[in-house]
């Protein structure tokens, strides 16, 4: 007789699931017996069991983010459920479906406190849209159903409980009866496109517009050449979020990448010029860098209604798929005749690629410089490649040299920024795609919170994969980096080494220790090799790049604020002192020199004065 756990795989099974993230524990006893008793019999799930319930969680939200499919992640009760959250947090802030399942003790035990029984409806009631424990057989189906539903509709993570016991009984199909549900396997729709007349007025303010920009998200994926398109008639430039940077292929010579402190200037410039911004598919958290109120007429398009309007007082809010919604409005867009916006917004990114090019060629006497790392892994990208970034100077670096080409993949934690994303997410996109190459840029910090456990799970399913070549490049420069910047740049505050010293570790070592090979680079004149090494190898590489802590994040404008901080920090005893202006220096100097020729090339100044 078929147990209620049996329903439930076979039921996953029946909504697409195909591959899920877990941890066992005796909370989910029956069930990961269950799941063992599938795989003997059918091939049931592939299980992928990393070291940690974290990963799970965040492996289950890579998957969903890469994949577009829901994400399953499964742990036991108490413990392993509250090492989930993290994970689920971040599928909640970057808007992705994911299902956790997980145990709990037996139903007699509830609200008794008993061992590793506490009150998970009330733990997951904030991160997830739908948290439920099924208490009887007959509620299953419907339970399981509406947390698939909700999580693909709602694009967020759902959360079903399973007590112990429950797990074991057996499987009971819904009848006719009072109080009972029958449910199904269909999901809601999600090409939602707004009224016509809706549509009509959003052509209305694109067409009216002289200098259109469109900021570009991640809710936009799946929709490249209808925004392609779009911005073609429209003559409009084109900016992506961070998350977005994959949906808009690099070589667009009127996409400008990224905005805001990781972003570029030509970015800057076009918020500061345009009198029409329309945002597609993105919750760009950063109000500062959106045009003046009043400067810009704003279109909104967005799948998730709560996005709308909160970020930049706009004229229309489009509830809506951006794909469906771009689908219909195109054919109502007059192609503009005068492209001269275009072309302005296409010479400045010129000028800014040079400027990232002689970044990458500053020199430092503490380590090599991360850019030229980066810029480095760039060059050697092949087709389809898919690159992931950690939170911290990983996601400066990723944001203004990484240029994804169309068919290329590139993802981070987005909003929750959390740490050490980077390595389960580029476990998960290899799971996903084991055919191409995968690269994972981190820092050394974060390499140590669980990343480097993550290369245990690497080479226990390495055999699965039909590409071995997965690259994992880890700034070393024994320090928090992007916190000690932050101390010194937004509250004034000199380098505290007790919080941002990260204990040196021979990285390369432990991955050869694993079997792996391992890239010790030292200096900017073996960035080259070491990087032609790793993309020649048919297999695991972990690139140990000795870099320097002291080159600066610069954003693309260096605010007053910045300034006086740093100067504070510096000021109070920054034990670093000496090298953080030597080497800010340089790239200061490096970025002013390109900015004037860029001047002089564009015929001296701009509506925004000396470049």
């Amino acid at each position: 007789m078929p147990t209620v756990s049996d329903f439930i795989i076979e039921r996953i099974r029946e909504w697409g699931v195909t591959r899920v993230f877990g941890f066992p524990g005796d909370g989910i006893g029956a069930f990961d017996g269950a799941l063992g008793r599938a795989e003997r019999h059918d091939g049931g799930l592939e299980y992928i069991r990393p070291t940690h319930e974290e990963i799970c969680a965040l492996m289950a939200t890579a998957h969903a983010k890469f994949t577009g499919e829901v994400g399953v992640c499964i742990a036991t009760s108490s413990p392993g459920a509250f090492h989930l959250l993290n994970g689920l947090y971040d599928a909640q802030m970057d808007n992705q479906p994911v299902v956790a399942i997980v145990g709990q003790q037996g139903l007699a035990s509830v609200g008794t406190f008993n061992q590793q029984e506490s009150n998970l409806e009330r733990v997951f009631a904030d991160v997830a849209a739908y948290v439920q424990t099924i208490t009887t057989p007959e509620q299953a189906e419907a339970v399981i159903d509406i947390a698939f539903r909700t999580a693909i509709a709602r694009h967020q993570p759902t959360v079903v409980i399973l007590p112990h016991d429950v797990q074991a009984m057996d499987a009971v199909t819904p009848g006719a009866e009072h109080w009972v549900s029958r449910s199904s396997v269909a999901a809601a729709s999600a090409a939602i496109t707004p009224p016509t007349e809706a549509i009509a007025h959003a052509a209305e303010i694109i067409n009216a517009g002289e200098k259109v920009t469109f900021l570009v998200g991640a809710g936009a994926t799946g929709a490249t050449d209808e925004v392609l398109e779009a911005a073609r008639l429209a003559g409009a430039g084109i900016i992506t979020a961070l998350r977005g940077k994959d949906v808009v292929p690099s070589d667009i010579p009127y996409h400008t990448q990224q905005l805001g402190l990781l972003g570029s200037l030509p970015s800057l410039h076009q918020i500061k010029r345009c009198d029409t911004i329309v945002l597609l598919g993105t919750n760009y958290p950063y109000g500062e860098f959106l045009p003046a109120t009043g400067q810009a007429r704003g279109i909104q398009v967005d799948i998730i209604p709560e996005h709308l309007g909160v970020r930049y007082p706009t004229e229309l809010n489009l509830w809506g798929d951006v794909k469906a919604t771009l689908t219909a409005l195109i054919p109502l867009l007059r192609a503009k005749e005068d492209l001269g916006w275009q072309e302005k917004i296409a010479e400045e990114m010129r000028g800014w690629e040079r400027e990232m090019l002689a970044q990458t060629e500053v020199t430092f006497e503490t380590g090599a410089n991360p850019r030229k790392v980066i810029h480095e892994l760039n060059q050697r990208l092949p087709e389809n490649a898919i690159v992931t970034a950690d939170a911290g100077t990983t996601a400066d670096w990723f944001g203004h040299h990484i240029r994804l080409r169309r068919g290329m993949r590139g993802d981070l934690s987005g909003r929750l920024a959390t740490m050490l994303a980077a390595m389960p997410y580029a476990v998960a996109a290899k799971f996903a795609y084991s055919d191409r190459t995968v690269v994972c840029t981190i820092g050394d910090g974060a390499f140590q919170m669980l990343g480097m456990n993550e290369l245990i799970t690497v080479k226990k399913y390495l055999d699965r994969w039909e590409n071995g070549r997965f690259i994992v490049v880890v700034m070393h420069n024994d320090d928090l980096a992007q916190v000690s910047w932050e101390m010194r740049t937004e509250d004034g505050n000199p380098l505290w080494e007790g919080s941002q010293d990260v204990q040196s570790v021979d990285y390369a070592g432990w991955a050869e220790l694993l079997g792996f090979r391992g890239i010790r680079l030292h200096d900017d004149a073996s960035v080259g090799a070491a990087m032609d090494e790793a993309f020649a190898h048919d297999g695991v590489t972990l690139i140990d790049a000795y870099v320097s802590k002291n080159v600066p994040p610069l954003p693309p404008h260096i605010t007053v604020e910045y300034a006086k901080n740093t100067a504070k920090a510096l000021l109070r005893g920054d034990p670093s002192e000496l090298a953080v202006i030597r080497d800010s220096a340089a790239a200061l100097v490096t970025e002013q020199v390109e900015r004037v020729k860029g001047a002089l090339h564009l015929g001296g100044r701009d509506d925004d004065g000396p470049r």
